[in-house]
């Protein structure tokens, strides 16, 4: 099992960090399931203030490509990420279009 780690910033203002939040309490179910059928077994975000911190975890199967190439494929995938950008803001050190940064992994016990 690989694990990835991703950093996203939220738009600064409390009512749409609780709409955020309020999707995140009951994702879509095509969103689900287009997460899990990507070979991603586990995935966890996290918020402090604005910043969102997500965890994934992924089997051996998983690929980036593919994982892209299905989500432009499939419209109720492109619906929620066109909605969730009412919500999100890229990073400074995002390149156009981009939205989650993979971190860098710096330390591990």
């Amino acid at each position: 099992m690989r694990r990835y780690c991703f950093t996203l910033d939220l738009i600064d203002d409390d009512k749409l960090i609780s709409e955020y939040k309020q999707y995140h309490l009951a994702i879509w179910p095509e969103i689900k399931e287009s997460i899990q059928s990507a070979d991603v077994d586990d995935l966890e975000i996290y918020l402090l203030g604005n910043r969102l911190f997500m965890i994934m975890e992924v089997n051996d199967d998983f690929s980036f490509e593919q994982k892209s190439a299905a989500d432009l494929a499939n419209p109720k995938v492109q619906e929620w990420e066109a909605l969730m950008w009412k919500y999100q803001q890229a990073l400074p050190q995002a390149k156009p279009g981009e939205k989650w940064i993979l971190m860098d992994q710096i330390f591990k016990l």
